[in-house]
């Protein structure tokens, strides 16, 4: 495909026209100027500049700079030609060398293969005198040239004497390279960084990188000098807080660079900072602090997607959300001065382009801003306003069928987990509610969803989770609390936060507590297997893709990635904090399967043949433990499917199953075949089992509470 540049008076294309009759035809880039003659080849194999045994690939992007006087294209090492003669299959040997001095483990390596197999490296043409420079190389292999290529230095950061090391440790390391692009030499400047990469400035004269171990922002000059931390003079943290993993802290992120790299603006939990990459200023809080007085989170929004760099003159938009309300809004305010932000609309809802985020756009000649705006009753419909939020108006009324269905309210709900600690949770009740009746409760969870009070649950046939609106239109209150988690205890720590949820909202007087239903799939399923062996409050419960056995677990892979699952159990979101061999009672004393015996309820399973992520085997050593035991349990494997169900039809049965699991422990409603009798595997293909035992029953009845 041909390429032009931003002006579109040049033209670049690939070719292999003059090598075409050979066996490997060798690809020559092209490059035509509107007025010239003919198009020019500018490189191909052989040319100076790049690397002997390299060619031209067809599978490089080409792109000019922004000035047009860049050229970029892909290089790459000739690939060996393919045997001219297939051996014959009775003599062909298909092995996977597993070998420990590999920096990928050998199923990481087979999932990247087809991406290494086309893998380019970036190579320039300066276009005043056609000279070519090699810039990235195997050692390092991707380079970012600074101010959209016409910079004289590009940055590289590579982890390529780090790969081992992602098998069990997280954050990953990288080195830092600057790359002059007029040479391509290059010069490492930072050895072995952890956490969040390095970036460039837009005008390429600072680079940046977060710091996790020292819990700060850093700047270096592409120029030369010493690092600066920018973060140091600020008196809160800049590290995210609330990140419970047993691994060095993220950072709260960045908003991006004034004009001339003159101040990154940085964040805390509450307010935006604005820092000199050269340590000469002092760090001003362009807030005003306003944001940690009044728990408000606040965040820069980009509203021109285009946008280089943040004005520090003209006023800017900035997200707003109230942190105990979860009520959300947007304010104006400006880099320089000392007025506060003015706020120009609050309100209990989530704005955002769609289900997630806050963005809003600005029309290109028009003081009109486009953007969504959603809760959990109001479906996330377009709406535009003028540049105050004055004036809002719903342009798009994409769901008018809702209004046709009975939904529910969204509410906040707080209370304390079993070691002290202030908890929030969802709590959605259906229309029509009344607090005198008893109403059956599903209780769902991950990690922590108390900030998506006001967003939109749409109805779904989904591959995994029950559907909140789905369940309350029925009848159903869904509760869905935050967990905090502590390390070494990630089965513990739900304990400690959701059994005391659901006991506070049972005190409330309208749950019946002998009709509570759980479910969770992946990590929710882990948590909810776990739960089982702990507690006997939930009447039924169902386990998706659930890790039952974090020892055999441990040493496993994560198939769809190829990765080794270690790094899950030592670092992130497993957070036992240690190996197996340091830690192995935590590893036993977190894993649902060696307290199975005192499962007491009935619980259903969905896990998958082809799942990437969590392996089927963990499923099956929960399936069969509780079956030796005698305890109720079921589960599903739809053949083919991976970690979460992609397939239309699998969704809407699986859906089904589990609604008529609940709704059977849950309301009394009839059992269907497959719960209660099964399907055996020579009625497989001929029945599913769907039909209710002894008649026909209405599946799409209201439930009416007790």
């Amino acid at each position: 495909m041909p390429t032009f540049d931003e002006a579109g008076e040049q033209v670049a294309f690939l070719s292999n026209r003059d090598d075409y009759a050979a066996d490997q035809p060798a690809f020559t880039l092209y490059h035509f100027r509107v007025g010239g003659a003919e198009a020019a080849a500018v490189a191909t194999e052989g040319t100076a500049g790049i690397p002997i045994g390299w060619w031209v690939s067809d599978n490089g992007d080409l792109s000019f700079s922004d000035s047009g006087s860049r050229l970029f294209f892909g290089t790459a090492p000739r690939p060996e030609p393919e045997p001219e003669e297939e051996p014959p299959e009775w003599e062909e040997v298909r092995v996977d060398v597993w070998n420990w001095r590999d920096p990928l483990l050998q199923p990481n390596q087979l999932v990247q293969r087809d991406d290494e197999l086309k893998r380019t490296y970036e190579a320039v043409v300066n276009l005043s005198d056609n000279r070519v420079v090699q810039l990235a190389n195997i050692d390092m292999p991707d380079v970012d040239v600074g101010s959209n290529g016409d910079a004289n230095v590009a940055l590289a950061v590579t982890n390529m004497s780090y790969r081992q090391r992602i098998s069990w440790d997280s954050p990953g390391y990288g080195d830092v390279y600057l790359v002059d692009v007029n040479s391509g030499t290059a010069e490492m400047v930072l050895e072995e960084m952890q956490g969040r990469g390095a970036e460039l400035s837009p005008d390429a004269g600072y680079f940046t990188w977060w710091d996790g171990h020292e819990l700060a922002w850093f700047a270096m000059s592409t120029a030369g000098g010493e690092p600066i931390n920018l973060t140091s003079n600020i008196p809160y943290p800049v590290y995210d807080e609330t990140d419970d993993h047993p691994m060095i802290p993220g950072s709260y992120g960045a908003a991006g660079w004034t004009e001339n790299d003159r101040l990154l603006l940085v964040y805390d939990k509450h307010d935006v900072w604005a820092v000199d990459p050269t340590g000469g200023e002092q760090p001003r809080n362009i807030t005003e602090g306003v944001g940690r007085r009044e728990n408000l989170r606040f965040r820069y929004v980009r509203v021109d997607p285009e946008e280089e760099f943040i004005s520090d003159a003209d006023p800017i938009l900035l997200s707003v959300f109230d942190m105990d309300s979860k009520d959300a809004g947007f304010s104006r305010d400006r880099v320089s001065g000392t007025r506060e932000p003015e706020s120009l609309v609050m309100a209990p809802k989530s704005f955002g382009r769609g289900y997630f985020g806050s963005s809003v756009t600005q029309a290109e000649d028009a003081d009109v801003y486009l953007f969504v705006q959603q809760s959990f009753r109001e479906f996330p419909d377009l709406w535009v306003s003028n540049l105050s939020f004055g004036n809002m108006r719903k342009v798009s009324d994409a769901n008018p069928q809702m209004a046709e269905y009975r939904w529910g309210t969204a509410e906040l709900t707080h209370w304390q987990s079993t070691d002290g600690r202030p908890v929030a949770g969802l709590l959605f009740k259906p229309d029509g509610f009344d607090p005198s009746e008893k109403y059956p409760m599903m209780v769902y969870f991950y990690e922590t969803n108390s900030d998506g009070l006001h967003s939109f649950r749409r109805p779904f046939g989904g591959g995994s989770s029950i559907s909140v609106s789905f369940y309350v239109s029925r009848g159903y209150v869904v509760f869905i609390p935050d967990i905090h988690y502590r390390d070494g205890y990630p089965g513990e720590s739900a304990f400690d936060c959701i059994v005391p949820g659901v006991q506070s909202v049972v005190a409330q007087g309208f749950i019946d507590s002998e009709r509570i239903g759980v479910q969770g799939h992946s990590w929710g399923g882990y948590q909810t297997a776990y739960l089982v062996t702990k507690t006997d409050i939930f009447a039924a419960a169902e386990a998706g893709a659930p890790v039952v056995n974090m020892t055999s677990a441990y040493g496993g892979i994560r198939w769809a990635s190829g990765l080794s699952r270690m790094m899950q159990y030592e670092r992130t979101q497993s957070r036992i904090g240690g190996t197996l061999w340091d830690k192995l009672p935590l590893y036993m004393e977190n894993s649902p399967l060696f307290s199975a015996p005192r499962v007491n309820t009935p619980v259903l399973m969905l896990h998958n043949d082809e799942d990437g992520a969590v392996p089927w085997y963990q499923g099956i050593e929960f399936f069969v433990a509780l079956r030796r035991l005698h305890k109720p349990v079921w589960m599903l494997n739809y053949n083919g499917e991976a970690h979460g169900l992609r397939k239309y039809q699998n969704q809407k049965d699986w859906q089904q199953r589990m609604q008529q699991f609940f709704d059977h422990y849950l309301v009394d409603a009839p059992a269907p075949v497959w719960l209660e009798e099964g399907v055996p595997a020579v009625k497989k293909g001929r029945t599913l089992g769907l039909e209710y035992v002894g008649e026909q029953a209405d599946t799409t009845r209201r439930l009416i509470p007790r």
